[in-house]
């Protein structure tokens, strides 16, 4: 069955480290144990990523561990007329587990400490704080931040879906419509965040992953009335056939859809997009305004990336049949081609 919700509580992996259940759920109810992986730790990909929007900035956080490397990392982008952003990262050999990323996106510190890198995830009630500090993050130039997400009861984006190869799988959970409040600073600038109108978002992934991947995402969320709608949108990400992680969000509440499809045009990235749906309930223009590019190419590893910022018009159908229409969102939708 396409679009397979999960509702059972159980563990994620059988014995043999396969996924017990591919499908989607509104929370955690599969229970992920790196224990169960029947993979070798340098394969074992954890990462937590927040992306927190205001109205024309943002900033983007990372705490990964991808078994042979890791991957710490900072963004503050600025979308006014002189669009710009800065990225730094911080490269770790070999941590394969050291980081401790928690079992479950509820509960337990995410924390990376260096020299020049300080970062902190913390869970409190109903909320998600992030703080950092990047000693000469640009220009020999600190950032710094003091982030908190809110997160009452509300439904989530779980996908468990395996890859085709034994003992392979991908296991994420979005978290969308968190309402940011407080501040990042750079070059004596403070970027504060309203939580009436700027959200967050929480990409938190465990998994063991093939080695070359191409995947699309997108994401955004706006304020309507007071009541919050969001979108997690991509594909590229395992085998599909039980379920996409293709959703949309309103008022707290998911409402699943079937395949999006990127029309990204072959003019360039900077051009105009379309989105559309097998479903028709979603159905988009995209005026992109800043493409955070980035390329490595170590041979083994090789990693091309277009994460690309702008805003979104159009329509968008909920399952009992409203018709929610934005225009000019801020959000973002990437192209990355992989091989690690």
């Amino acid at each position: 069955m396409r679009n397979h919700e999960i509702t059972n509580v159980q563990p994620l992996l059988d014995e043999k480290g396969n996924l017990r259940e591919p499908g989607w759920s509104r929370s955690l109810v599969q229970q992920y144990d790196r224990s169960m992986i029947k993979a070798p730790k340098w394969r074992i990909k954890e990462w937590d990523y927040y992306l927190v929007m205001g109205k024309d900035f943002a900033g983007a956080f990372t705490i990964s561990d991808d078994g042979y490397i890791g991957l710490q990392s900072v963004s503050l982008l600025n979308f006014k007329e002189r669009s710009w952003e800065h990225t730094e990262t911080v490269l770790n050999a070999f941590p394969m587990g050291k980081l401790k990323h928690p079992s479950d996106s509820s509960k337990g510190d995410v924390v990376y400490e260096d020299k020049r890198l300080k970062i902190h995830f913390s869970i409190e009630e109903g909320k998600r704080h992030i703080t950092c500090h990047f000693e000469k993050f640009c220009n020999n130039k600190p950032f710094d931040c003091d982030i908190v997400l809110e997160q009452p009861p509300m439904d989530t984006m779980v996908i468990a879906t395996p890859w085709d190869k034994d003992a392979h799988f991908y296991f994420n959970q979005k978290i969308n419509c968190m309402r940011a409040s407080g501040y990042m600073t750079y070059d004596g600038v403070i970027y504060k965040f309203d939580p009436k109108t700027d959200f967050g978002t929480l990409d938190w992934g465990r998994g063991v992953w093939t080695y070359d991947n191409t995947w699309y995402w997108g994401s955004g969320n706006t304020d309507i009335d007071g009541k919050a709608f969001g979108f997690n949108i991509g594909y590229g990400f395992g085998n599909t056939s039980a379920a996409t992680e293709n959703i949309l969000f309103y008022d707290g509440k998911a409402h699943k859809l079937d395949d999006v499809e990127f029309c990204i045009p072959e003019s360039g990235y900077m051009d105009p997009w379309k989105f559309t749906s097998s479903d028709g309930r979603f159905e988009m223009d995209f005026i992109p305004v800043l493409d955070r590019a980035a390329k490595m190419d170590f041979k083994i590893l090789v990693s091309d990336q277009h994460q690309v910022f702008g805003r979104m018009s159009g329509r968008a159908v909920l399952d009992d049949g409203t018709e929610i229409r934005i225009k000019d969102v801020l959000c973002f939708a990437e192209k990355v081609h992989n091989r690690y």
